[in-house]
């Protein structure tokens, strides 16, 4: 047939052309799947020889070592088996199997396989993203003591209202560990009564007594920051007044256990102030008290005392009260000589530096009002107009009913919004206006009303629990974004451990946080605000900064350490991890930086000149040991016992907290570590370890942590540097899970770095578990991978780690139950 008609030729030929393309495309395809399935195939293959040829020998069906069966895994379908497959990758990018002494592949096998069980894992986890179970999370004691803070602009001590929090998977913020019991809502009851009764002012407040103890190991003889140039020891504190009126200060100075007061020998001067202004310098000691008081002990400690007493009328709210010595020439004495010697170690010497022991506030006492405080300020929107029409002036003054209705309403309501951290309903305001009337009858005033409808608020479940509903119709095990007040509060609980203020709520409210513009402009601010709590709160936890406190060394030990230091310690590393944030560095300089922030105590600790007075400044660390946290004395205090080092708890924080890769819990029949006999000759730690490892029961663990804690053995208990232990030379030299020698800490430090992604890894999950409130499982994997890889083309500044986890579908998204 000839074709006479040029545009037909041409579509015809264009058909042929098209489904000529089609047809090698198609064909293409299936060779290229067909490549792909063998190349999947050649690598389960290849793989599988692997776990048989290192793997399987301890770890299959007969020996079932460690519970893990490797032979029963099946390689060629990874995703089926990912839970196990998560647990080997761990190991393989950590180096720890197979064991030290047995026979290993080379490490491009190693990371072979982990980056293939990897890519095998996470493209399966793409196609189906898990965002996690729906949690019911209750504010912890630290989030509702924010919680009050930004809703009343109320500073309250919690410990006194609420029982400590216990922790899990290494924070207290976990919703699984937040239980309730009726008695504990009992304390949020009656916390809700004391808390709205301080902040409107109930004026039925009676007299009662505050006390501020100061540390016994809290050497007083040098400045404390934060207290008045040119005084010494003391304390600041910072008490709220429930009403204007009067108020007694009570310091009180600390007897030795025979009840005398120590320190009279020379002539002191006690000064307060109150809000930067002195009120009072009680003078004490000298030749006569020091002379009555070896004669008639117990008179003139109580009349010392009394001097020093003070009752003054103070307004109702917050004020600094600081009580201190003044500081005396060193011409009157040799306690200057030696300024960093503790002054209150001993218990038995009269003599000495006087010694602050508590504060006490007590009142009020005559109260004439509520007064103007900054809670009453926050609360009080408005005020009910008079019958006349004008603003109430005065206290009890009558108003019409219609007025206090509408102010209360409008109180109550701007309160609610914010304590239940969303817009609130007519049924919201309804029940609490029912609280403010019965508050009114009852109490006959206006304020009565409205301090009940608080307690009501504070009460409230929609206060004390972080509750996500569930999206309706959503598909059981389907995942679902929260909604954008929903992901508004977990901001600000994950960066404040806090309520959202109104900028944050009027934006969600808006439905525009989800703009992924506006959340990162949000996230900004609110690293910036001074409320930020990943210091204090994320860091605190996760370094185990908390447990400072609680650290006291022996005196014997170490005659030179003191509560000083000790709150040294925790500044320093609160203000380098701040550092880290607030100029956006790599995270890897946590273990790396060549600069940290000390004051002349700490200088003096760490053996770095030229720094003089109590103010923290950042300054270079001219030795080489001291860089990152490894070398910095919270960490390895916190990782010591009280009276020597512990490389089995320094090596085991490392693996956990810096590589997370814990190890096994110790079987409850392993013996502690062997303490030397009297008499005997004191051994190094390295030979107490050793003979200790010699124990099988001990050594599989005691060989992956040992090294890493003895190469930090220049280091002791209270982080200061030492070249010999027991009259030997130490010796840090060990070898590491992968084969890695190291010789000390700057050698350790090497090899942590060396493979920068493990520690990144580990912050990332950790940092998860805090933002999310819950413990992480194989499934949420492939997430901090994904966070890891992206962090790292921007040389894993902190803000790629953080913005990785608020944005990632576990943070922003609940699987329906």
């Amino acid at each position: 047939m000839r074709i006479t008609n040029y545009s037909v030729a041409l579509r015809l030929l264009l058909a042929l052309w098209l489904t000529t393309v089609t047809f090698a495309v198609v064909r293409a395809r299936g060779i290229q799947n067909q490549a792909g399935a063998g190349a999947a195939t050649a690598d389960a293959a290849r793989y599988r020889a692997v776990l048989n040829e290192y793997c399987v020998t301890c770890h299959n069906d007969k020996l079932k070592t460690a519970d893990l069966m490797l032979d029963q895994m099946d390689v060629a379908n990874v995703p089926a088996g990912a839970e196990v497959w998560e647990k080997v990758i761990r190991k393989l990018r950590m180096g720890m199997m197979p064991p030290a002494g047995v026979k290993r592949p080379d490490q491009a096998t190693y990371d072979g396989m982990a980056a293939w069980l990897e890519t095998t894992l996470d493209h399966a986890a793409a196609s189906t993203p898990d965002a996690g179970r729906p949690l019911l999370h209750r504010l912890n004691r630290t989030e509702y003591a924010n919680a009050i803070r930004d809703l009343l602009t109320l500073d309250i001590d919690v410990a006194p209202l609420l029982p400590a929090d216990d922790p899990s998977f290494g924070f207290d913020n976990n919703a699984d560990s937040l239980g309730v019991t009726p008695v504990l809502l009992e304390r949020y009851l009656t916390a809700a009564g004391k808390i709205s009764a301080l902040a409107v002012g109930d004026p039925d407040t009676a007299p009662s007594s505050e006390f501020f103890r100061i540390r016994q190991d809290l050497s007083q003889n040098q400045h404390i920051e934060g207290l008045p140039f040119g005084t010494v020891g003391g304390i600041l504190v910072r008490p709220t007044l429930p009403l204007d009126g009067e108020y007694i200060i009570q310091p009180r100075l600390i007897r030795t256990n025979l009840g005398v007061m120590r320190g009279l020998e020379y002539e002191h001067q006690l000064e307060i102030t109150v809000d930067g202004e002195r009120v009072h310098v009680g003078t004490f000691g000298g030749y006569k008290d020091f002379k009555d008081e070896l004669e008639n002990q117990t008179q003139v400690g109580d009349d010392v005392d009394g001097r020093l007493k003070l009752r003054l009328p103070l307004k109702a709210g917050p004020h600094d009260i600081s009580v201190a010595f003044l500081e005396r020439s060193e011409a009157q004495g040799t306690l200057r000589l030696q300024p960093f010697i503790r002054s209150s170690t001993d218990s038995i010497d009269i003599t000495g530096h006087p010694h602050l022991e508590t504060v006490q506030i007590t009142g009020p006492f005559n109260p004439t009002g509520p007064g103007d405080t900054p809670s009453r300020r926050r609360i009080f929107v408005c005020r009910p107009s008079t019958s006349s029409g004008r603003p109430e002036q005065v206290e009890g003054r009558p108003s019409t009913q219609a007025d206090e209705t509408s102010c209360a309403t409008k109180i109550v309501s701007t309160l609610a919004r914010r304590a239940y951290r969303r817009p609130v309903t007519d049924g919201d305001v309804q029940r609490l206006m029912a609280f403010f009337q019965s508050g009114r009858a009852q109490g006959g005033t206006f304020d009565a009303g409205v301090q009940l409808a608080l307690q009501r608020i504070l009460a409230s479940p929609n206060f004390v629990f972080r509750a996500e509903r569930e999206q309706d119709g959503a598909k059981a095990g389907a995942a679902y974004r929260l909604t954008d007040l929903e992901l508004a509060s977990r901001l600000s609980f994950f960066l404040w451990s806090s309520l959202p203020d109104d900028q944050l709520i009027d934006l969600a409210s808006q439905g525009k946080l989800k703009d992924p513009k506006v959340l990162a402009q949000q996230v900004k601010r609110m690293l910036a605000d001074p409320k930020e709590a990943l210091v204090t709160n994320f860091a605190g936890q996760w370094l185990y900064l908390r447990n400072l406190k609680n650290q006291n060394p022996d005196p014997f030990e170490f005659p030179d350490f003191d509560d000083n230091l000790r709150q040294a310690f925790v500044n320093e590393t609160q203000m380098f991890f701040e550092s880290i944030i607030h100029d956006d560095r790599s995270v890897v300089d946590l273990l790396t930086a060549n600069y940290t922030f000390v004051n002349e105590r700490l200088a003096k600790h760490y053996g770095i000149p030229n720094v003089y007075g109590s103010q923290m400044r950042r300054v270079p660390v001219p030795i080489e040991a001291r860089r990152g946290l490894l070398g910095e004395g919270a960490i390895l205090m916190v990782t010591s016992h009280v009276d020597r080092t512990s490389p089995v708890v320094r090596g085991r924080w490392i693996l956990d907290n810096l590589l997370g890769a814990p190890p096994p819990m110790p079987p409850p029949n392993v013996p502690p570590l062997k303490e030397p006999d009297a008499g005997t000759k004191t051994r190094t730690m390295r030979e107490r370890m050793e003979e200790h490892r010699a124990n099988p029961l001990c050594a599989s663990c005691h060989r992956i942590m040992d090294p890493i804690g003895l190469s930090m053995e220049n280091f002791d208990a209270v982080g200061k540097w030492r070249d010999a232990d027991a009259g030997n030379a130490i010796d840090a030299t060990g070898q590491l899970m992968d084969g890695t020698k190291v010789d000390g800490i700057v050698q350790l430090r090497e090899a942590l770095v060396k493979h920068p992604e493990n520690f990144v890894r580990t912050m990332t999950e950790k940092m998860m578990i805090y933002a999310l409130g819950r413990g992480l499982d194989y499934r949420d994997m492939p997430v901090v991978r994904a966070i890891v890889r992206d962090a790292a083309k921007n040389n894993y500044k902190f803000s790629s780690i953080l913005m990785g986890v608020i944005t990632s579908a576990p943070f922003q998204m609940e699987r329906s139950s």
